[in-house]
């Protein structure tokens, strides 16, 4: 994992996107699985249980990738870092609306925005050769 900057930013990311998915189960006591606002994860960070279950489901994705191979290490934060940027620069439209079922907020617009820099960053820069090694086998 050293040698592989995906495998350890995978792997960093994917615990920490587990333990904030636990901890917001905390905060969304009494909050309905899609309600459109919901508890504040960190004081900041708004939640509901499906918002909950979204970073459960993303940090076990980054886990296994990360500890598995920089090849799907590299998958997996090139997907989730293309998806939270897609998440990011849409959720800004989505608050206030019925269609906001993840109780997302500004704060976490730009921690989603953030996210997919770092993801998509590491994941299109590093472990060039991990791709070049997934072509020569497919071949």
């Amino acid at each position: 994992m050293r040698s592989s900057p995906n495998r350890l930013v995978a792997t960093i990311f994917g615990a920490v996107y587990l333990v904030v998915g636990a901890l917001g189960f905390a905060v969304t006591g009494g909050v309905g699985f899609i309600a459109t606002e919901g508890g504040l994860l960190l004081g900041i960070f708004e939640v509901n249980p499906l918002h909950n279950v979204a970073h459960l489901l993303i940090g076990a994705a980054l886990l296994i990738g990360g500890l598995s191979s920089a090849v799907a290490a590299k998958t997996v934060n090139i997907i989730v870092g293309a998806a939270y940027l897609l998440l990011g620069v849409v959720g800004f439209f989505l608050v206030g609306t019925a269609l906001n079922v993840l109780a997302l907020n500004t704060f976490d617009h730009f921690l989603h925005l953030a996210s997919a820099l770092v993801l998509l960053g590491v994941g299109l820069a590093a472990d060039r050769t991990a791709r070049a090694d997934l072509a020569g086998r497919t071949a």
